[in-house]
């Protein structure tokens, strides 16, 4: 069945409104793992500027290009239309993931439809509109966006039991992609592609004629794709698996108690959803306990790795909507009163972490960018004495300007006494910017630092000629290293940019 006209409008409106309203920065890989990647693919592969950054985790072959590729394309389309302005390069590859974010809401609605009904399928649709994570999340450029609009739209061909409308080939395609995506998608997919096997008449078709072929596609492209951009075959997602899984490296980013999905990562990203998601497993038919133990399996499966973070486990979010919708749609005389409630309790902490929580990072950015319309760019040196990727990079800047900002690669040898570079600039700030710009000559022009570093380093700002020439807000809530403004330090000389 088709969409309703009215309801794919709507979607489309609130995402394109969403994206427009979502100004923060919510972790670094939205920038550094697609943005930047697809910027230098496109502007340094081509040489039109010799600019542009890789992470470690490019170094380290743990990151394949199909994702930033979908990027880099946008950015093609918008040279070739002599349309490559800064903010069309930021903007439009996030309008581009609203849109993908609008169908896979209404490809929600039409799977309860078909499921259920159009009532419970409107509810499970107000409740995935609703959610104030999904409107901090879904217009990001981050893989754990797209492997989560891909897992709504495997889903919608998934066979479940009873349902007569799935597509093994459309939906194991979908799952291989998201797969390539981002390798950890394979987790919720476990136990879906397994009961799927177990009810399958015919598994040795299944696996010969569909999953093999469709396996075989999906990373022989990827291996394609990444032999053109990395120069050599490399099998990317085996290495993430081994990084983040068997290695479980991911402890470097800090780690979390082993429940800690359960008792915070869960329920902070349902919000008020959480009594209606309850309320849904309790009522929902037997059926769906598969999309239950969809959920309770990736929870756990995540929960035995150290690192942990919220956006770990948003593509299991719209099955959890699937649970709120019909305990929505079962409270008959209360419906009103409980839909009004969602909304109104979703809106201040979707606004709230949209338009302030965390937008300095973002917002300093464009301080930076006039420097590129300055006939001084030549000689202009920004250093970001902050955290290491707290802002974006060449993707938010768009020329060549000399940039640079504390690393922090873990370290990969097994060195007991390793210390990161960002590390060891904040066991000593004054003692290593001496050292490291012991030169005058080597002195950037301009510091962009969190306020709670200014104290300790003001002897060397002093001494430097440093004076303050911006304050951007960044949060209401700093913590360690991260202040709750931005300054902005241009060093005086003769001329002054």
């Amino acid at each position: 069945a088709a969409a309703p006209a009215p309801l794919v409008a709507l979607a489309v409106a609130l995402r394109a409104l969403n994206c427009a309203l979502v100004r923060t920065s919510f972790v670094p890989d939205e920038h550094w793992q697609s943005l930047e990647v697809a910027h230098r693919m496109l502007f340094m592969i081509l040489n039109i500027h010799n600019y542009g950054y890789l992470t470690w985790e490019w170094a380290n072959r743990l990151r394949g290009y199909s994702y930033p590729l979908i990027f880099a394309s946008i950015y093609k389309v918008l040279q070739l239309l002599g349309k490559d302005d800064v903010q069309l390069l930021i903007w439009v590859p996030r309008l581009a993931q609203a849109l993908l974010a609008a169908l896979a809401d209404v490809k929600l609605y039409l799977l309860v439809q078909h499921l259920e009904n159009a009532e419970t399928a409107k509810c499970v649709f107000f409740c995935q509109l609703c959610s104030w994570f999904t409107w901090y999340s879904c217009t990001r450029t981050l893989t754990n966006t797209m492997e989560t609009i891909l897992t709504i739209f495997a889903l919608s061909h998934y066979p479940i039991k009873g349902s007569k409308m799935g597509n093994s080939c459309k939906y194991l395609a979908l799952v291989a992609l998201a797969i390539v995506i981002r390798p950890t998608a394979v987790i919720p997919w476990m136990p879906l592609v397994f009961s799927h096997f177990l009810q399958e008449q015919r598994k040795a078709d299944l696996i010969l004629q569909t999953c093999i072929p469709v396996g075989l596609v999906t990373v022989g492209t990827s291996l394609i794709i990444d032999r053109v951009f990395f120069g050599e075959w490399v099998l990317v997602q085996l290495n993430f698996l081994k990084f983040n899984v068997l290695q479980n490296l991911g402890t470097f980013y800090g780690s979390h108690p082993w429940h800690w999905y359960f008792t915070q990562g869960l329920p902070v990203i349902l919000g008020t959803h959480l009594p209606f998601f309850i309320h849904g497993c309790v009522l929902a038919p037997k059926r769906y306990r598969v999309y239950l133990l969809t959920v309770i399996w990736t929870l756990l499966v995540y929960s035995t790795l150290s690192h942990k973070e919220f956006r770990f486990i948003y593509p299991v979010l719209p099955l959890c909507m699937v649970f709120c919708g019909y305990s929505l749609k079962h409270l008959k005389a209360w419906k009103k009163s409980a839909a009004s409630f969602l909304l109104l309790s979703n809106l201040i902490p979707a606004l709230y972490t949209g338009l302030i929580h965390q937008r300095g990072t973002l917002d300093v950015m464009s301080h930076i960018q006039q420097l590129c319309n300055n006939s001084e760019q030549s000689q202009a040196f920004v250093f970001m004495v902050m955290p290491c990727h707290s802002t974006p990079f060449y993707s938010h800047v768009h020329c060549p300007l000399k940039m640079r900002f504390l690393q922090c690669p873990p370290d990969l040898t097994g060195n007991e006494s390793y210390i990161d570079e960002a590390d060891a600039f904040y066991s000593n700030p004054l003692g290593w910017l001496n050292k490291e710009f012991y030169n005058d000559t080597l002195l950037p022009s301009h510091l962009i630092l969190f306020n709670v570093l200014e104290q300790e380093i003001s002897p060397f700002l002093a001494l430097r000629g440093y004076e303050k020439t911006g304050t951007v807000f960044h949060t209401h809530l700093p913590q360690g290293r991260v202040g709750s403004h931005i300054y902005i330090y241009g060093r005086k000389t003769e001329t002054n940019y």
